[in-house]
């Protein structure tokens, strides 16, 4: 183990990066080749814990709410896509050298002449560049094209595709995950800035009139949170303040459909484990073209509090620009108000390698009695949710766990080890974040039942094998207290 990935506290993003490229969550792409700036490739357990945030945001906002629905739109669309939504003209950054060490960054339009490099240093600026990636389209008549640099101009342009065919009404919304692309100018901070990434949004359209939101209740009214306010920012101040969504409500930061969706994100982080995150309002200055009102949430990561998500209302601007570049009909009978109508949109947008960062950072804990790293992802979106061992390798221990693995496998991702000592095997399962492990010994054979490790706590239980699968769907549904699912021994294993 690596002397620099032994410290919890001040873990720097380097330090997690070789973490990650150690445990194959996440590697440099084209590594034999010396890697290629701003693209990154997941490895065995970050594939997996990739497409378990996935699935876990898919299942939280479109298949448990019965007002969503979901689309997988194309990479790559119409040129004239990106001229509607004003990516042409607008979706740009600003290339920038320090006059003192040389550091060559980006900063936004408005942050011209008024930031300063981190080391003090005054910026030069290099001038305007675009963020699209440009490709060609075609093998004898190539015609120029962009790959996306948002999701979210596919479900604009097959909004009423899909309004017809899901026979939804408003309000309603339609989501996807993707990949996106921007020509970043200074990719850094490992996955965080990345070049090639994947966004999860929704565009959820509402009648432009309606100000109601019958699905705000009390649990979103009182959600606490700490937020960074446009005013204090204008200040040039920094501090925090503690508020709720109600309190936002009244001093009109946002609308109710807009306070909904920010409080259903929020929660969404924390049953992940992410609490540390604030809001922070944009300025005037700094809003996008099509938004008349963004939050950012943050999180402190160990490079420090930067963006993780956020949500925009961007009115009836996409739509719009879309009826007037297509001369197509994008606007939809309303039942509610009896009357047509081209519908506003709040677009909730969240990063997933950015989510699969903070993840891991939160995650990451060094325990110096177990003197391994302990991974506490949550059980839902862990990798590998149970390593199954045979204690020795003894032909009918590892008959057993070969049995109890086959069944397993059925339902769950479990991992299958018999190498090394089962000390070693457990510290293995730690650091890949897994929740329980089962061991097989010399008592399963004659008494059936197996050793249950809880990962976090390292208890362990006794249960019978025949209540095993049982037992372990509801340990991961949070349906039983570990303790109580089997009987409670001592360890024999030094952890």
């Amino acid at each position: 183990m690596a002397k620099e990935e032994k410290e919890n506290k001040g873990i720097t993003i380097e330090e997690l990066s070789t973490f990650c490229k150690r445990k194959g969550f996440v590697f440099r792409s084209s590594e034999i080749y010396g890697g290629l700036a701003g693209f990154w490739d997941f490895g065995p357990l970050g594939a997996e814990l990739y497409n378990n945030v996935r699935r876990n945001w898919w299942k939280f906002f479109v298949q448990e709410k019965e007002n969503m629905t979901g689309i997988e739109a194309s990479i790559i669309s119409h040129p004239r896509t990106w001229k509607a939504s004003g990516h042409i003209a607008n979706f740009a950054d600003i290339a920038v050298t320090c006059k003192k060490c040389k550091k060559t960054t980006k900063i936004d339009k408005s942050e011209l002449g008024k930031v300063k490099c981190e080391c003090g240093g005054d910026f030069e600026s290099k001038g305007e560049f675009s963020l699209m990636f440009k490709t060609k389209v075609g093998a004898l008549d190539a015609n120029d094209a962009y790959l996306r640099g948002e999701t979210a101009q596919g479900m604009f342009m097959d909004f009423r595709l899909v309004q017809e065919t899901s026979r939804k009404q408003l309000p309603f919304g339609i989501a996807q995950i993707g990949k996106c692309f921007r020509n970043e100018i200074a990719p850094r901070d490992f996955l965080f800035r990345s070049r090639e990434f994947t966004i999860a949004e929704f565009e959820f359209f509402i009648n432009p009139t309606e100000k109601k939101c019958d699905l705000l209740t009390d649990k979103h009214l009182k959600l606490k949170l700490k937020l960074l306010d446009a005013g204090t920012q204008e200040k040039g101040k920094e501090e925090l303040t503690e508020t709720t969504i109600e309190k936002m409500l009244k001093e009109k930061k946002l609308e109710e459909w807009h306070a909904y969706w920010l409080a259903e994100q929020i929660m969404w982080y924390r049953q992940l484990g992410l609490e540390k995150i604030k809001i922070r309002e944009h300025m005037k200055s700094e809003l996008s073209h099509y938004s008349s009102a963004t939050f950012d949430i943050d999180y402190e990561y160990p490079f420090g509090s930067k963006e993780l998500g956020g949500i925009a209302n961007r009115g009836q601007y996409d739509l719009t620009q879309h009826i007037k570049e297509s001369g197509e009909k994008l606007d939809l009978f309303d039942e509610k108000t009896k009357q047509r109508v081209v519908p506003k949109v709040i677009e909730p947008t969240f990063g997933i390698e950015r989510v699969f960062l903070a993840l891991l950072c939160n995650a990451y804990e060094y325990d110096k009695k177990r003197e391994n790293i302990v991974l506490k992802l949550p059980k839902e979106i862990a990798p590998i949710k149970a390593g199954i061992f045979p204690l020795v390798n003894d032909e009918a221990m590892v008959k057993l766990s070969r049995e109890i693995f086959d069944e397993m496998k059925k339902d769950w991702n479990v991992q299958y080890d018999s190498g090394g000592s089962v000390g070693r095997r457990y510290a293995r399962q730690d650091e890949s974040g897994t929740p329980y492990c089962i061991t097989v010994d010399g008592d399963s054979i004659k008494n059936k039942d197996v050793t249950v490790r809880d990962r976090d706590s390292t208890k362990q239980i006794r249960m019978k094998v025949k209540d095993l699968k049982e037992n372990f769907r509801k340990l991961m549904n949070n349906e039983i207290e570990f303790e109580k699912a089997g009987k409670l021994v001592e360890t024999r294993v030094k952890e």
